[in-house]
């Protein structure tokens, strides 16, 4: 799944991420997204469905990029509730999930 910083999206590609990434913020503060944490510490959305070819781990970069206030209050329950923090590393080495935080992998 490509990132937003794809070079070769088109316009319409890049309008329908930017409105994926606001209703996964939208849905993060409105709760009906979490954010899960993995053992690996890498991130995953629960509940983020209409993502426009976003992968978890790019929608995650894109909103740290902008220090967005719902994706810091999302990760933090989430780290609370499963015991592990978010490793950047685990990100770089692109551990993900595909079901939400069930099983994760790096394919």
């Amino acid at each position: 799944m490509p990132c937003t910083t794809q070079r070769d999206l088109t316009p319409t590609a890049k309008q329908a991420q930017a409105a994926a990434l606001a209703r996964l913020e939208k849905g993060l503060g409105l709760g009906a997204i979490r954010a899960v944490v993995g053992s690996s510490g890498s991130i995953a959305f629960a509940g983020w469905q209409d993502n426009s070819g976003i992968s978890d781990l790019c929608a995650y970069k894109a909103l740290a990029a902008t220090n967005s206030p719902e994706l810091r209050r999302a990760v933090a329950r989430a780290e609370a509730i499963s015991g592990y923090k978010v490793k950047t590393q685990a990100i770089a080495a692109g551990h993900h999930s595909h079901d939400g935080g069930k099983t994760w992998g790096t394919h």
